[in-house]
Parts: C-alpha cells; sequence; structure tokens
C-alpha cells in the first residue's frame, strides 16, 4: 500500500503564485518518477508535469511550460509544483501520483498510485 497526500491548494487570483507539496509514506518514495495531473469539471485528467529518479528530468505540458516547476526532496519523500502566472483555465483538482518506473511519463496509466487531490480556484 502506497500513501499520497497533497496539499497547497486554495483560491488565488489571476496573476497569483501556489506551490503544491504531495508526500509518499514510508519507502515508497525511492526509484519512481513523480507527476502531476489535473482535471477541470467536465475535462478529462490530463498531464501537467512529471519528474525522473532521482530527479532532474522533466516535462511538462504545453500549457504550463514557462510558468510551473515540478521538483522533489528525496530525503523528505515529497514532490513539488510551484504554479507562477496563474491563469483562470489552471482551475481544477490537482493530483499527484507515482510512476511504475524511474522515467517520466506522460499518461495516465504509466502510474500507479494516486493522491486524493487538492482544490486549486484561479479568479479572474
Amino acid at each position: 500500500q502506497v500513501q499520497l497526500v497533497e496539499s497547497g491548494g486554495g483560491l488565488v487570483q489571476a496573476g497569483g503564485s501556489l506551490r503544491l507539496s504531495c508526500t509518499a509514506s514510508g519507502r515508497t518514495f525511492s526509484s519512481y518518477a513523480m507527476g502531476w495531473f489535473r482535471q477541470a469539471p467536465g475535462k478529462e485528467r490530463e498531464f501537467v508535469a512529471a519528474i525522473s529518479w532521482p530527479g532532474g528530468n522533466t516535462y511538462y505540458a504545453d500549457s504550463v511550460r514557462g510558468r510551473f516547476t515540478i521538483s522533489r526532496d528525496n530525503a523528505k519523500n515529497t514532490v513539488y509544483l510551484q504554479m507562477n502566472s496563474l491563469k483562470p483555465e489552471d482551475t481544477a483538482v490537482y493530483y499527484c501520483a507515482r510512476g511504475r518506473t524511474p522515467l517520466p511519463a506522460t499518461i495516465a496509466t504509466r502510474y500507479d498510485y494516486w493522491g486524493q487531490g487538492t482544490q486549486v480556484t484561479v479568479s479572474s
């Protein structure tokens, strides 16, 4: 059993910033890529960002590249998503997930454990 817990969501005005955190339980963080996905009302879950194990190789969706930064602190079993220059279209529930391998992936089926999600709302 792997447990992932997200935090840091909330309400922010357009142009503002938020930092999301995701902490994994036990020793399950080691050797796995980590990713962030989001789902807006009425839309499919979409890829946001991913980072390799132990770090350094990252991928971003075109919609967030240049504004969002994914990082990880392996000693703390934690992955972060720094979100800057937020737009109303970024409004969604954000989920962190553990990859099946050390390589970052952009599709949800390459991840095996998921957090419960944290709400991000960006007002205009």
